[in-house]
């Protein structure tokens, strides 16, 4: 019994005999091939779970066959002295990477396995009100920065935080330490017509705290204000080195009051009372846990008597 081989073009493979038909359009693109794959995933999913049970088991059958037949492919490719810069070249095209990947023939890099890793614990972070992104991985160390629940001392962030950690040195084989980079504060920026004094400062929600003169140097003075429209606020102004700074009178972690905080001219810092965060007293940044910060509010002298807007 003989056997004939098909003759193949770049692009299909007849049988003896057969009827060649014609391209019917471009190759799928990589995003469409991905995105098949993960409907497919989907549907599978929501299947029962007997019908589950037998296409799982199809599918891993299909995926075993594949899989020794492209080990087999490499093996060779790479002991072949020519064919290895063409395996390598292979590599790199974003779908042969994504099937060797599927059947973990070829590793993914550190950077790519740790952002997996982060899509399977971002939903429960983000359930709280939290979020992680990967910044790099270097030395065995992988640099994270977190936002929302996840940036702060109490209970929840840290139990976030090593969820995070936790997850990455179990799903990444080369990362054995977690960071955490400060994020950038915002600044706190105070538009100028705000700062503007009309006619009649007490319709544009402006309140007379105290002359500039009762406000000691190197101390917190708390003032209860409530402008003309019945807006209320508690407030605090830093006096540091004569230079007067607004503030709500509220901590950025819990809301508690800071008007028994511990400031330390030297330093030029402010230390809530409560749990002992940090603050910038003359920007409200907090030092303890970056990217809080201090509700700061307009404030002006005018004929040394401290003006502060509360309301509209």
């Amino acid at each position: 019994m003989s056997t004939t081989v098909a003759e193949t073009s770049a692009d299909t493979t007849t049988a003896p005999n057969a009827t060649p038909t014609a391209a019917t359009g471009a190759d799928p693109t990589f995003e469409e091939l991905a995105g098949r794959v993960d409907r497919a995933v989907s549907a599978l999913a929501e299947l029962e779970p007997a019908a589950r049970s037998v296409a799982e088991e199809l599918k891993a059958a299909v995926e075993a066959v594949h899989r020794a037949g492209l080990v087999t492919i490499v093996r060779r490719m790479k002991a072949d002295d020519g064919a290895r810069p063409v395996l390598f070249d292979l590599v790199d095209d974003p779908v042969v990477h994504l099937l060797l990947s599927l059947h973990e023939i070829v590793r993914p890099d550190p950077m790519t396995l740790g952002n997996r890793v982060l899509v399977e614990v971002r939903p429960q972070l983000q359930s709280h009100g939290g979020d992680v992104t990967l910044v790099r991985i270097e030395d065995g160390t992988a640099f994270v920065r977190l936002s929302g629940a996840c940036n702060g001392c109490s209970m929840s962030s840290v139990t976030l935080r090593n969820l995070v950690e936790s997850a990455m040195i179990e799903g990444v084989p080369s990362v054995t330490a977690v960071e955490v980079l400060p994020n950038e504060p915002s600044p706190t920026l105070i538009p100028v017509d705000a700062l503007w004094v009309g006619p009649d400062p007490a319709k544009e929600g402006w309140v007379r705290a105290a002359s500039a003169d009762a406000i000691p140097d190197g101390a917190i003075s708390r003032f209860d204000l409530t402008s003309e429209s019945g807006a209320e606020a508690q407030v605090i102004v830093v006096n540091l080195d004569q230079r007067l700074t607004a503030y709500r009178n509220e901590c950025a972690h819990e809301g508690l009051p800071l008007d028994d905080a511990l400031i330390d001219t030297a330093g030029g810092t402010l230390t809530c009372p409560w749990h002992g965060f940090c603050y910038d007293a003359t920007s409200g940044e907090c030092l303890s846990s970056p990217g809080a910060q201090l509700e700061q509010l307009p404030m002006r002298v005018d004929d040394d008597q401290v003006w502060i807007r509360v309301g509209t």
